[in-house]
């Protein structure tokens, strides 16, 4: 227990729960949470809640101090309560259970009621009062509730018991192929563990959780050893907590077709910064079991389950296969790799969406915010270009919606790759692409509120965000408060109306959704199809959003972006607080805050020689020449670029000697032998009239 909480009664925690707590930072909250809802009883719901269902999980140690996972069964009604006390049971473990030799008075036990047609599910800490015929009774140490996160729904059958073939029980230590088998294709398993620390506190004792996610998220190092992602829960670090304690564990893994149980105990490691967190979706940590001894329980239940549905939690989670193939893409992020565009929509009249799979290689997981480069051969001459992603992370494709960009007179295409995508490109077609990237990025974990504000095309970024938050906010059941203002010049123009719309109500109002429109047709409704007439202006802001600190992000064309930029800071919003997306040749012209420091940059040069080095070409540069890009196309060179605001990093070359200068800012991950193009320029040398670089090219 902390030293800022002064409680009298004991914590609902023992120390083990309460260290893990507090390495997680949520120590005194949960010490508060847990005081208003683990009881030292039974309430009515729940006593009713155990009545009715037809199996229940129990953990316990054996005489050895070994953990152990079992199920218990009967038809409904055999567990009842005679008061919030007690729970009598009347059911006995299946052959060669080791609960079998545990059913003794004062043994702990951990029991997990689950219901998985409804992925209900409470807990119990209990110890046994007393054998009965049909079982025992057991008096409550501690009963709570637990969220239904990650628990499958399944359908229950019963098999006459009659009918079965004699169940046969083996002993193991070592993972033959059957068991490999039957744990690589779990969706679920039971983990029990146990710590006797002497205290006599309700805290300790057994416990058994339920562990659920796709097939394939427990993965099969050896026959000896299993590693496993550990998602986000609850808070009360129940089973993490006797681990750092007492480092066992016991696993129970059922064959829900076939009635088989498959029950280990071993050893466990924590796995707190294994660099693999990254690449496995939703894990915020691993832990390692590692066999001591187990049992195969071969025609153990005459129950059998049929699978309805995958938790809405589960989808958002990985498996070991796919955690391999983004680590092996995240070291090939700077190759370009196919895609194939798998579908097209009309988003509005300017704009398209593009769905593009990957071929052959896992897509890498992004932050929402950030681009894909493509690649293309257009007119005879290699073209990149940069789109920033309107996908969300947790989608199974990457999205792209690309407004086409006309000439003046409308007539004829003013953009060669947007008129490609929009004129030449067919689904099934395959398009080449560079991993996601880019410093325009959403933090959903953050407090402050956040505000989008979108101009056209630029709502791409902003619904990625959107969604982002909403499956974020179903993962850690808390969703950041987002208000989002988009503006088009009329419903024509307009793109994600209805799907942006659609992730608001979804939200319950923590995100919100506003529209302006610069030109309104008399079959639009005020309120319902759109909240604003003109551009987005103070009044606006000032009658929508409370008074709060914001996170604000901007995107869309440069003078919508400026305007925008500047209406926040003379609402007194600190520059430190408004992200935007800066592509193309313009970029935002920002005040500083009077208490941020300019970032120093290496003086430029008055005049410089730039040597080409792969062409053995030499000439000269001087102020008013511009970038090395702009400077490199003017000499009949064609490098590689996309955004050509050093973003993207496609223009990135070898600097063989020399120094530059860059005048705007541009992402990390430059080093001292690298160069980006489109921002830099010849960087002045103390004592040298002209300075000399030399660039690979």
């Amino acid at each position: 227990m902390t030293n800022s909480i002064l409680y009298i009664k004991p914590s609902p925690f023992h120390s083990g729960e309460q260290k893990i707590q507090a390495r997680m930072g949520v120590r005194e909250k949960m010490e508060r949470f847990g005081r208003k809802v683990i009881r030292d009883f039974m309430p009515d719901q729940h006593r009713e809640f155990y009545n009715q269902l037809p199996f229940v999980l129990v953990g316990h140690a054996d005489g050895e101090g070994w953990p152990w996972a079992s199920i218990l069964f009967n038809s409904p009604g055999f567990m009842h309560s005679k008061n919030e006390r007690s729970l009598s049971i009347n059911a006995l473990p299946v052959e060669g259970d080791p609960l079998q030799e545990a059913i003794e008075p004062m043994t702990r036990l951990g029991l997990l009621g689950i219901e998985l047609p409804t992925r209900r599910r409470n807990r119990l800490a209990a110890h046994i009062e007393r054998k009965t015929e049909q079982g025992f009774e057991v008096k409550v140490d501690q009963a709570f509730g637990n969220c239904p996160q990650y628990i499958q729904t399944r359908e229950l059958e019963w098999l006459d018991a009659g009918s079965m073939p004699k169940p046969e029980v083996q002993e193991i230590t070592l993972l033959d192929q059957d068991a490999q088998a039957l744990i690589s294709n779990s969706d679920t398993f039971f983990v029990a563990s146990y710590l006797a620390n002497g205290s006599g506190e309700a805290s300790e004792g057994a416990d058994v959780s339920h562990r659920g996610g796709r097939p394939g998220f427990v993965r099969v190092d050896d026959d000896k050893t299993l590693t496993i992602p550990d998602y986000l829960g609850n808070n009360h670090y129940n089973t993490f907590g006797n681990f750092i304690e007492n480092g066992k564990a016991g696993l129970l893994f059922l064959d829900f077709e076939k009635g088989d149980l498959l029950t280990l105990t071993g050893t466990v490691e924590i796995l707190w910064e294994s660099p693999e967190i990254k690449y496995f979706d939703g894990a915020e940590r691993l832990w390692r079991f590692h066999l001591d001894h187990g049992r195969k329980l071969k025609y153990a239940l005459p129950l059998r389950w049929k699978l309805q549905a995958f938790s809405p939690n589960t989808s958002l989670t990985g498996t070991w296969q796919e955690a391999k193939a983004s680590e092996d893409a995240a070291r090939l992020k700077d190759e370009w790799r196919p895609y194939k565009v798998e579908k097209i929509v009309r988003e509005s009249s300017v704009i398209k969406s593009f769905y593009l799979s990957a071929v052959g290689h896992q897509a890498l997981k992004f932050i929402p915010g950030q681009f894909l480069t493509l690649k293309a051969e257009l007119e005879g001459k290699e073209q990149i270009r940069t789109y920033t992603l309107s996908s969300a992370p947790a989608d199974h494709q990457y999205r792209i919606s690309v407004k086409r960009e006309d000439s003046l007179d409308g007539k004829r295409p003013k953009g060669t790759f947007s008129s490609y995508l929009h004129s030449g490109i067919n689904v099934g077609d395959t398009i080449l692409a560079k991993a996601p990237t880019g410093a325009f990025q959403y933090e959903p974990e953050s407090d402050r509120p956040a505000l989008l504000l979108a101009g056209g095309v630029g709502i791409t970024p902003m619904i990625s965000m959107a969604r982002h938050a909403l499956s974020e906010g179903l993962r850690t059941r808390k969703i950041r408060s987002i208000t989002f203002i988009g503006a088009a010049r009329s419903h024509q123009h307009r793109a994600f109306f209805d799907e942006f719309n659609k992730v608001a109500e979804a939200s319950q109002n923590q995100i919100q959704a506003y529209w302006a429109l610069s030109e309104v047709s008399p079959d639009l409704k005020p309120g319902k199809d759109f909240q604003h007439v003109g551009h987005i202006s103070k009044d606006l802001l000032q009658a929508i959003l409370p008074l709060d600190e914001y996170d604000c992000y901007l995107c869309g064309p440069a003078g919508f972006m400026q305007a925008s930029y500047d209406l926040l800071r003379s609402l007194g919003v600190s520059d430190s607080r408004i992200n935007a997306e800066a592509f193309g040749p313009a970029s935002l012209k920002r005040s500083a805050d009077g208490t941020a420091k300019s970032a120093v940059s290496q003086p430029v040069a008055d005049q410089a020689i730039v040597e080409f080095s792969s062409s053995k070409v030499e000439q000269a540069w001087s102020k008013g020449d511009g970038n090395l890009l702009e400077f490199a196309e003017a000499h009949g060179f064609t490098p590689d670029f996309g955004c050509r605001s050093g973003q993207c990093g496609a223009c990135k070359v070898k600097l063989r000697s020399g120094k530059v200068a860059y005048e705007t800012a541009h992402p990390e991950g430059v080093d001292d032998g690298e160069v980006l193009l489109c921002c830099a320029v010849p960087a002045r040398v103390e004592g040298e009239e002209v300075a000399r670089i030399s660039i690979e090219l």
